[in-house]
């Protein structure tokens, strides 16, 4: 029965979302994600405990605006992801344009792989989709969905222009031969991770437990780490795939210590844009949900 409920409402939203206007099916798209604001109280407590931490300085009623932009911003990219077989070259811009793209072409002709360092911010599955059909496909570590039918729609849509997925605990030997190849690889890492996989890096000044391996495949290979965001701009009325300049690796030959500062370092990246775009990120993930030894939980 949950194999059902969890497939047939997203399944119906999906398709009426798909035949709408694009301005109808984002209305209809906020309105489920403002419902959804309402429907899961949990999830709203976990978003406001995350921005209580990290906006100590704001006034609740503040915190709470940005919480309801996340269910905006979630809402918008559910309207967008159902619509992703129309898209061509031709007429792509009407939903995403590139910011910064001299910078990955640069990292790509490097020859020593790419590593996307990207975030749940704005619309991510947006920005991995619009590169490919621009014809830089990429990999692409994800964490398959627990209904199957679920994920092979949403795997059908994600590799229609030539991404490859990976499952993230599948990936870590393949992370290795992409780039040795060349290739470019998309990473999410924003996500609470536990020991030995994570390590602990300040993120909105608290200790959060944060993958270390792109540091790692990084200070092995050479390759080039990029941030990669894609936001929403609402002067624009689209999507902006950003791509910032290569985050130099430090390699001193410590190799613990390394991994540590690198991937302190990237995680600055993702805090610079979250503080920028706050309503963008997604706060009702347990961001800081393992803690250091003799630490309480903080949830």
């Amino acid at each position: 029965m949950r194999f059902w409920m969890e497939f047939v409402p997203v399944w119906l939203a999906a398709e009426v979302l798909r035949w709408l206007p694009r301005p109808l099916a984002r209305a209809v798209g906020r309105s489920i994600g403002l419902a959804f604001y309402h429907l899961y109280p949990r999830l709203r407590r976990v978003g406001q405990r995350n921005l209580a931490m990290a906006f100590p300085e704001k006034t609740p009623a503040g915190r709470e605006r940005i919480l309801r932009g996340v269910y905006l911003s979630l809402g918008r990219l559910l309207a967008e992801v159902p619509k992703f077989p129309e898209y061509t070259l031709q007429n792509v811009e009407r939903i995403a344009v590139y910011d910064g793209l001299e910078n990955y072409l640069a990292a790509r002709d490097r020859g020593k792989g790419v590593l996307f360092m990207t975030a749940h911010v704005g619309g991510w599955e947006i920005g991995s989709f619009v590169h490919s059909l621009h014809g830089h496909w990429l990999n692409i570590v994800v964490r398959d969905l627990d209904n199957p039918i679920l994920n092979r729609w949403v795997k059908r849509l994600r590799e229609m222009h030539g991404n490859k997925t990976h499952d993230k605990n599948h990936f870590a030997r393949g992370l290795m031969a992409a780039m040795k190849r060349g290739e470019t690889v998309g990473a999410l890492m924003d996500t609470n991770m536990t020991p030995p996989q994570g390590v602990f890096v300040d993120y909105f000044g608290v200790p959060a437990c944060t993958a270390v391996g792109i540091a790692r495949v990084a200070m092995h290979t050479g390759a080039a780490v990029l941030p990669a965001f894609t936001v929403w701009d609402e002067q624009l009325g689209k999507y902006r795939i950003r791509f910032e300049p290569a985050i130099p690796t430090i390699d001193t030959g410590n190799p613990e210590a390394d991994a540590v500062a690198n991937t302190q370092n990237y995680t600055a990246a993702i805090e610079r844009i979250v503080r920028a775009y706050p309503e963008q990120w997604l706060w009702l993930h347990r961001r800081w949900k393992t803690r250091p030894a003799g630490e309480p939980s903080l949830y």
